[in-house]
């Protein structure tokens, strides 16, 4: 049985990608790709992946313009079969919808405050409402435009389990207790996340940062990640 982990490959190489996938192989099966590698490789980096191991992809986009260009974007890369496409929740009912009727065979993924944001910060933007207002607010939006998964930060996805129990929640801004929190305000350990009502966790470097050229100490680092999850 493989672990409620979406692993972020943080990478520009295709290479280190391949081989992040096949150091987790046959404990994590959900792969995160986002802009950094996207924008490098496009679609053919990442059938380069795909050609060499099976996973369930979580392309990271976060889609946000006009719904009739998200809409063309979303159809660009239903080629790659993701199962979690993201949008950004703010882009409002037409986007999301536009993602959605354009994804039939995959979820669109509504990413509500990002886990970087302090609350300072977000307050500056000129936001009148705190983020867990807002963050319910988008993802309510978002569920009922047709998204079907929600990001947001653990400190969040329990009020949002309560309301909407058949969405996928998945909560990025995880590190593993001891990690340094790095660029993340909203951070919780793997264990309290799921506890508080994610069907996934996102993490990176607490994983791929244990890689040196061999499998050992990054499988290791995911076996005690899941000796932690009980």
């Amino acid at each position: 049985m493989t672990l409620p982990i979406i692993l972020a490959l943080d990478t520009k190489d295709v290479e280190q990608a391949k081989s992040w996938i096949k150091a987790s192989s046959g404990l994590i099966d959900h792969f995160k790709v986002g802009l950094e590698f996207y924008l490098k490789h496009g679609s053919t980096g990442i059938k380069q992946l795909q050609n060499e191991s099976e996973f369930k992809l979580f392309l990271d986009l976060k889609l946000y313009d006009i719904p009739n260009t998200v809409k063309g974007a979303v159809e660009s890369v239903a080629e790659l079969r993701p199962k979690f496409l993201t949008v950004h929740a703010s882009g409002g009912s037409k986007m999301i919808s536009a993602a959605a009727n354009a994804l039939p065979d995959g979820s669109i993924t509504a990413v509500t405050v990002l886990t970087s944001f302090s609350e300072d910060e977000f307050s500056l933007m000129g936001q009148k409402s705190n983020i867990t207002e807002t963050v319910k607010n988008w993802a309510s939006n978002a569920l009922a435009a047709g998204a079907t998964s929600i990001v947001c930060s653990a400190f969040e996805v329990n009020q949002l389990r309560k309301l909407f129990t058949s969405a996928v929640l998945i909560t990025p801004g995880v590190r593993v207790e001891g990690d340094d929190a790095g660029d993340q305000a909203r951070v919780m350990t793997p264990r309290d996340a799921l506890a508080e009502g994610a069907n996934f966790v996102v993490i990176g470097r607490s994983i791929t940062s244990m890689w040196d050229g061999a499998d050992t100490k990054m499988r290791k680092k995911i076996e005690h990640i899941a000796s932690s999850l009980g």
